[in-house]
């Protein structure tokens, strides 16, 4: 497996525990970032998925990307997901998708909706790859990612998610 093969990199960064939010503000605040052009993608439209338990809460669909205040298992967070391809290695896409999330966790804190009472653990996160035919959860494929996600990542303890069935993840830990 190349590595440098492997596209549609997703980051989710966790909201703090001490966060309280409505996340249905994050609707608003969406559709401002659409008319606004906040982002560097093509956003496109907000759809609303709060009414689907441990769910994807609310999406900003976009062109490039999608993001979202996501609720899956029941942890909420800010999943920035790729959809279009990029130039580079998959080190590069990992950062730029983790550089992605973070700019989004710093807006989304200063929308006034949202000032002082949501708050992300930038420490705490999750790195999957959207892509079972290129990066299906197996061993094989962990050894050939893990030492990747290493290099974007050092320091933080990086440790393998989900069963075979379930996208390639990884659970991505700071001190």
């Amino acid at each position: 497996m190349d590595p440098n093969a492997v596209q549609h990199i997703n980051v989710k960064i966790f909201v703090d525990k001490s966060s309280e939010f409505r996340l249905d503000d994050t609707i608003r605040v969406f559709h401002r970032w659409i008319r606004d052009s906040i982002r560097p993608e093509l956003l496109i439209d907000v759809a609303d998925y709060q009414h689907v338990p441990a769910g994807p809460g609310v999406l900003l669909i976009g062109h490039e990307a999608n993001y979202s205040l996501d609720n899956r298992e029941n942890r909420i967070g800010l999943l920035y997901n790729r959809k279009s391809e990029l130039d580079g290695t998959f080190e590069s896409r990992v950062r730029q998708a983790h550089r992605s999330a973070l700019e989004a966790c710093e807006l989304l804190e200063k929308e006034p909706e949202f000032e002082g009472k949501l708050h992300f653990d930038r420490k705490t996160l999750e790195v999957f790859v959207n892509d079972r035919l290129l990066a299906p959860n197996t061993d094989g494929t962990w050894q050939v990612l893990q030492p990747e996600l290493e290099k974007c990542f050092p320091g933080f303890t990086i440790k393998r998610e989900g069963e075979p069935r379930d996208l390639l993840r990884a659970a991505v830990a700071g001190n």
